[in-house]
């Protein structure tokens, strides 16, 4: 028994190898064990995390696509979601171990982009007017045709500018501390798309072999005590998070302060979520900014350019220590699902995973959380709907079939969030799946 339990930890271990096919291998070894019962799973459960992000951007606890798959299996989840940044490079292997699992599983991706009707407003990127946080979800495949390769293409190119130019200025002020990055930042990544947290782990990582007690360097270059530091340090996921803040956000030496261009427009980023025939998803932070204050504004200008969801992070509306604030949050969380729901924009709701920190999964247990847990996880059983359709038989919510036999947007959502739920996930639930099919008939779809 022991051994069987230390190879399944060796397995679960290899998930996050940044080798594709040692993945592949322990993922298969993984599941044929399951397959004879030599598994625990914790019983299934109404939990989901749409908003994880894979190693292929940055996820803390280096999980990859694989290994959130397996997660969401061991942890019982209802359903989850990967969304990376600026890349489509898990969505494949992520959807792929969901089906050979037997999880709900969707697939995004998230940027930032301008919106020039709020170049005057901050909306969700704090200190940025005009600079907003969007997504798409629903991909069925990460493959793209040239038009998408081409947006793709340019996200890499612009995030790469960007930290080169961070990085230029970080090593001057951190100098004798500094990191290269083809020789750094790269290796920390499977897919060549580093992130601002990239940077801070390998600054964290050149200090501590630069100093055998880096307080000191720290304190001084932080602007901190070294008692403050000394706390920090102690606590890894407070302490890279200082360090970011600290030289990376705006007001930081590394900080870069955006300008016209740099950043793609919403009509570009939706080219490539079309292209996909996935779906456009407006995000929304906490409803405190002038933006996110004018959200009906907001919403009515995004989903005229094309977006049919919408992206929430429960926690941080939720799980504050300040009493007033919590309550003022929480009370534009409400207001802001009650509006998706008129407007029928699904939710995607997840915890994202790329903090230290950061929870596996939201909990919904929370006495804050009740009065919206039945929109988030109709949320993730319409993802999931839309998701096994389109990658069985192109029968996506975009698609002709959907327009033809549900032209309203209230009736689609209806459909796909009750297919979400109807369709087992699996081989299973995709079996038979195709276009002659009306939506009453894959509604009444027997399963063995």
């Amino acid at each position: 028994m022991a051994s069987e339990e230390n190879l399944i930890t060796e397995l679960e271990n290899r998930l996050n190898d940044f080798d594709a096919a040692a993945r592949a291998e322990a993922l298969a070894e993984l599941a044929a064990l399951a397959q004879r019962g030599a598994v625990a799973f914790e019983p299934p459960r109404e939990a989901a995390n749409l908003h994880c992000h894979t190693f292929f951007s940055f996820n803390a606890y280096g999980y990859s696509p694989s290994a959130l798959a397996w997660l969401a299996k061991r942890r019982g989840y209802a359903a989850m979601g990967i969304v990376d940044f600026d890349v489509l490079d898990a969505v494949d292997e992520f959807l792929d171990a969901c089906e050979l699992l037997g999880v709900r599983g969707s697939a995004g991706i998230e940027t930032r982009v301008f919106v020039p009707e709020f170049a005057t407003r901050e909306i969700n990127s704090p200190g940025e007017p005009g600079v907003y946080y969007h997504m798409g979800i629903g991909f069925s495949t990460g493959r793209v045709s040239e038009t998408g390769a081409a947006v793709l293409a340019d996200l890499r190119q612009r995030a790469a500018r960007r930290n080169r130019q961070i990085i230029e200025r970080v090593n001057a002020h951190l100098d004798p501390v500094m990191v290269d990055y083809e020789a750094d930042i790269l290796p920390l990544t499977p897919g060549g798309n580093p992130t601002e947290r990239h940077l801070v782990l390998a600054y964290v990582r050149a200090a501590a072999q630069r100093f055998p007690d880096p307080t000191g360097f720290w304190a001084g270059r932080l602007g901190l005590s070294v008692e403050q530091v000394e706390k920090l340090i102690a606590d890894a996921p407070a302490f890279q998070n200082t360090v970011r803040t600290k030289l990376m956000k705006q007001g930081g030496v590394g900080y870069v302060q955006p300008e016209s261009g740099m950043f793609p427009t919403v009509e570009t980023f939706h080219q490539l979520i079309e292209d996909g025939q996935a779906l456009p998803c407006a995000t929304w932070l906490d409803g405190t900014s002038a933006g996110e204050q004018a959200i009906g504004e907001l919403l009515e200008l995004l989903m005229n350019k094309g977006a049919v969801a919408m992206n929430i992070i429960p926690d941080r509306n939720w799980n504050i220590g300040d009493p007033e604030m919590r309550r003022v949050k929480v009370q534009n969380l409400y207001n802001v699902v009650r509006v998706a729901q008129d407007l029928a924009l699904p939710l995607n709701v997840g915890t994202e995973m790329n903090s230290f920190g950061q929870k596996l999964v939201d909990d919904f247990d929370a006495p804050e959380l009740a009065p919206v847990r039945e929109a988030f996880m109709d949320g993730a059983y319409f993802i999931y709907g839309h998701t096994v359709l389109q990658r069985a038989a192109g029968m996506g919510f975009q698609s002709a079939w959907a327009k033809q036999h549900l032209p309203s947007r209230p009736e689609r959502v209806a459909f796909y969030t009750r297919a979400g739920r109807r369709l087992p996930p699996g081989p299973a639930g995709a079996l038979g799946l195709n276009p002659d099919l009306t939506p009453d008939d894959i509604l009444s779809k027997p399963f063995a």
